[in-house]
Formats: structure tokens, C-alpha cells, sequence
């Protein structure tokens, strides 16, 4: 078994045409394009998939090698799992020989080998770079080809970068330099993932809510706050797809990802030093603005060092954790404490600011200047209020309700509306929103 740590890149054509002049700049061995095909194997009723598995056959130059990759993490586009590769004769599946271990307990291999299919395929020419970067080597691969299912496929132009030995901090580091390139973004849906969209018949990508976000009930403060955090880089870059296939609604979507992100920082100010996220709040505040602007174009700003860049930074904080080397013993202890507790709290504080926003507004055009600000506390209500999902929804429709008609200049229910949203009770333990 071995352990795969390695960030992925959708590349456009100029980046791939500028790539072996930027690589020049570290020490690296280069191997030519070589021809790969990988066929994945899948049940009828995707039981690999439910387990997080992947299984699939590579044939390079009549050589064959079998290989399942186990559940792992991922977060923005750092992917870290199990691997397990073994050699075969022939491209003829054989999962018994395989580690008895890595399957869950009572699985029948033998019959589970009889209901594997091949679901779609992989087909690429891939180039290598093997780069020497502080203490460790780093393999820079450049896949271009096409990923198949059926009468259907998808163009690949990745770029992966993925640890062989050394440190994960190298490579994180090395990222941050590689994606001073043009023409990059993080890739967050794997080839198998494209394939198994694919082989479903490649529906359009739906823009998706904030959903509330469900925690262990005993989850700490500092469990609650990364969370939010990777919910927050999750939904950026889902509907970043999602708006480069076309879908303009999903432009807001991404906005209100970075909300997520904003407020992860404010929610926790108290806890966390702002010293530690400086640099990557000024990024948000910049992508902000640009995506503020007429017209923006999904193509472009995606593909844009700033984009890329902070996507990148946003995934590297979370991995290194870097708030922890600004916190101190007694905000430690805070973070270690119980995030239901301080979510009631938090509750409390936003459902008074609304209050405090709304209760005397009577003109259209004061309506106009607090949707927004009313807007972003009902995100942080969606981050907070995940032990009541029986209730929050209920009080959340009527600010959802108010806002709406402020957008569709609704102007006679208005008061109404502010009236129904303000009178609900609390639905957070000990609540008020005195």
C-alpha cells in the first residue's frame, strides 16, 4: 500500500504550451509522452462508489497493472489516499489478488468480482517531470486526452503534481509557485469522478443552497470552524464547474461561497488571530470585487493567477492548520470547546443584529441597503444551526421571504413581512434575540 498526496490542475492550452519552459527553473529529470489507457471496473449498482473505491486497470506499452484506491481526504484540489497497485499479465481483472484487508468485513471478493463491469474508460498521453524542490521530488504530470463512457467523452488537460518522496509542505510549497503560471485552476472532480458523470449520462450540474451544515453532536469549536471552511472551498468550486459549463446562475453561487469563507473568519475572530489569514482575506477581497464586476466571464477569471492562487492558499491554511501557530493557550481551550454551546451563543448575537438592521426601516430604498447585510447573516445562521434542522428552516423562510420580495420590489408586503420575520421566537437553546 502506499499512500497517493498529489494536487491536480485543469491546465488551458497556453499553460501546457509555457510548461517546459517554466519547469526549467528547477532541477528535473523529463520523460516523454508515453500512451495510457485505464479501463475502471464498477458494479450495477455503484457499490464501489458507496464504499469511496476506485478500481481500474492501466495499460502502458503492454504492460498491465491493477489498482484500487481507497477512501481518503481531499480538500480543495489535495487529494490524499490509500493506494494499492499490482502488477498483472494481461488486462483481465482479478481482485483476489488484492489485500484480503482492504475490502469491508464480510464482503464475498468472488462474487463481487462477478458483478464488476467495465463503466468507462481513460485514454491519454502523458508527459513527466520528476522536479527536485527543497527535500523532496515532486513528479509533474501532464495528461491530455479523453475520458469516455459509452457514445459520450470529455476532453482532459491536467496537470498533476504529486509527492513521490519527501515532505507534503514541499509540495504545498512548490504549488504555490507552480500556479504563478497562467492559465491554471485547481481540479477538484478526479477523472473518475468525470467518468462515472459520464457513464450517468452527463446531466447538467445543478446549482446547489448553502445546505445546513450537520455536525457530531459533540463536535469542538475547532472541528465546527474547518468544516465550515471546506464547505465553504466545496461550493466555490462546485459551482465553479458548474458556471464554466455554461450555467450563469451559478456566478452567484460562487459568491455565496466566499460568503461561507468570509464568515468563517468573522464567526471565529475572537478565537483566531487576524494575523493569521491577513494575506488571504485581502485575496477574497480582491476576487470579490472582480467578481462584482458587468459581465465577468467564467472562462476568464477562473483561469486567472489570482483565482487559482487563492483557492490554493484557502486549501493550504486549512491543511497546515496555520491559525495554530498564531493561538494561544486560552484561545486554544476555547477552540476545544463545545461548538453547540458556542453556536447558540453566535445565534443569539446574529438574530439581535437582524433585529437591530430591520426593526426600523420603512423606505424601499432602505429595504434595498440592508438586504445584503441581512443576506450574509442568514448564511451564517445555515453554518450554525445544524442541531435544529426541524426548526431553522421555518424561521429562516421568513427573512428568505422578506428578502425576496425586497428583490422583486415588493414594496407593500415589505412591512408585513418584516413584521412576521421579527416576531418569531428563538429556536437555539436558551435563545433570545434581545
Amino acid at each position: 500500500m502506499t499512500i497517493e498526496i498529489e494536487l491536480k490542475f485543469i491546465a488551458t492550452p497556453q499553460a501546457i504550451a509555457q510548461l517546459p519552459a517554466f519547469l526549467a527553473a528547477w532541477p528535473h529529470q523529463h520523460a516523454p509522452a508515453i500512451a495510457l489507457t485505464n479501463i475502471y471496473f464498477e458494479t450495477d449498482d455503484h457499490q464501489l462508489r458507496r464504499w469511496d473505491m476506485g478500481l481500474r486497470i492501466r495499460g502502458v506499452e503492454q504492460k498491465y497493472e491493477m489498482t484500487l484506491k481507497g477512501k481518503g481526504d481531499s480538500i480543495g484540489g489535495l487529494h490524499q489516499r490509500a493506494e494499492y497497485n499490482v502488477d498483472i499479465a494481461s488486462p483481465e481483472l482479478d481482485i483476489a489478488r488484492l489485500p484480503a484487508e482492504i475490502w469491508p468485513q464480510g464482503t464475498d471478493v468472488a462474487a463481487l468480482q462477478a458483478r464488476l463491469q467495465p463503466l468507462f474508460s481513460t485514454h491519454f498521453q502523458r508527459e513527466r517531470w520528476v522536479v527536485t524542490y527543497g527535500n523532496s521530488e515532486i513528479e509533474v504530470a501532464l495528461d491530455q486526452g479523453d475520458v469516455k463512457a459509452g457514445e459520450l467523452s470529455e476532453a482532459l488537460h491536467e496537470i498533476e503534481l504529486e509527492l513521490k518522496q519527501g515532505e507534503r509542505n514541499d509540495l504545498l510549497q512548490f504549488a504555490t509557485e507552480f500556479v504563478q503560471l497562467a492559465g491554471l485552476r485547481l481540479g477538484s472532480l478526479s477523472k473518475a469522478a468525470r467518468g462515472y458523470a459520464l457513464a450517468q449520462g452527463n446531466a447538467p450540474l445543478p446549482v446547489k443552497p448553502v445546505p445546513l451544515l450537520q455536525l457530531a453532536p459533540k463536535a469542538t469549536v475547532e472541528q465546527a470552524m474547518v468544516a465550515i471552511f471546506q464547505l465553504g472551498l466545496k461550493q466555490w468550486q462546485y459551482h465553479e464547474e458548474v458556471w464554466l459549463r455554461g450555467n450563469a446562475d451559478a456566478q452567484h453561487a460562487v459568491v455565496e461561497a466566499l460568503e461561507i469563507v468570509r464568515q468563517g473568519f468573522s464567526l471565529f475572530s475572537a478565537l483566531i488571530s487576524r494575523k493569521a489569514s491577513s494575506e488571504l482575506r485581502q485575496s477574497l477581497t480582491e476576487l470579490e470585487e472582480a467578481l462584482a464586476g458587468e459581465q465577468v466571464d467564467a472562462q476568464e477569471i477562473c483561469f486567472t493567477p489570482l483565482w487559482v492562487q487563492t483557492q490554493l492558499a484557502l486549501t493550504r491554511w486549512l491543511v497546515t492548520q496555520r491559525w495554530q501557530a498564531f493561538t494561544d493557550q486560552k484561545a486554544q481551550t476555547k477552540l476545544n470547546g463545545s461548538f453547540k454551546r458556542f453556536a447558540d451563543i453566535m445565534l443569539g448575537r446574529i438574530a439581535a443584529n437582524m433585529k437591530e438592521t430591520i426593526s426600523h426601516v420603512r423606505q424601499p430604498n432602505e429595504y434595498h441597503d440592508k438586504a445584503p447585510r441581512l443576506a450574509r447573516h442568514l448564511i451564517a445562521v445555515t453554518l450554525l444551526a445544524g442541531a435544529y434542522p426541524s426548526t431553522v428552516a421555518a424561521w429562516q423562510d421568513n427573512w428568505r421571504q422578506l428578502l425576496l420580495a425586497i428583490d422583486e420590489h415588493q414594496y407593500n408586503t415589505l412591512a408585513w413581512l418584516s413584521n412576521q420575520a421579527l416576531k418569531q421566537p428563538a429556536f437555539w437553546l436558551n435563545g433570545s434575540a434581545q
